[in-house]
């Protein structure tokens, strides 16, 4: 009897142990702070970096200054270290970004699409001019 009733103690014993550790690994998950968005914020600095080099701020600058504001909120959110919110700005400001080279890309094109349809008028005036106006 008194081999019964050690066994049952070494069994709660162990029980609460157990569950002691597994409580502790649990707690220790939770409280850990995530890693900085070290990859997410070099994403965002290229993207802008690329939007400057292709002179973005000529077509796209509202565009570029919010990829730059969002860019400066995720690196405060890292100092303050909520980095689920820096995350989230340092995606959003590499979306910015592209956004802005996208345009500026588009508004080059219209340039050249616009620059082309005058010399194609110009050219047609030309040859009606030499042909006597005869099409």
């Amino acid at each position: 009897m008194i081999r019964s009733i050690n066994h049952r103690k070494s069994g709660c014993v162990a029980a609460y142990l157990t569950a002691f550790v597994i409580s502790s690994a649990l707690l220790a998950g939770c409280s850990s702070q995530p890693k900085a968005p070290d990859q997410a914020l070099q994403a965002a600095e290229t993207a802008i970096a690329t939007a400057e080099q292709a002179r973005v701020a000529d077509y796209a600058s509202p565009e570029l200054g919010e990829a730059r504001n969002k860019l400066t909120s995720a690196r405060a959110a890292v100092a303050k270290e909520e980095m689920v919110s820096a995350e989230r700005f340092a995606q959003q400001a590499q979306v910015d970004a592209e956004l802005a080279t996208a345009k500026a890309e588009a508004a080059k094109a219209k340039a050249v699409n616009d620059e082309l349809g005058k010399n194609v008028n110009t050219l047609q005036q030309e040859l009606q001019r030499k042909s006597g106006g005869v099409q």
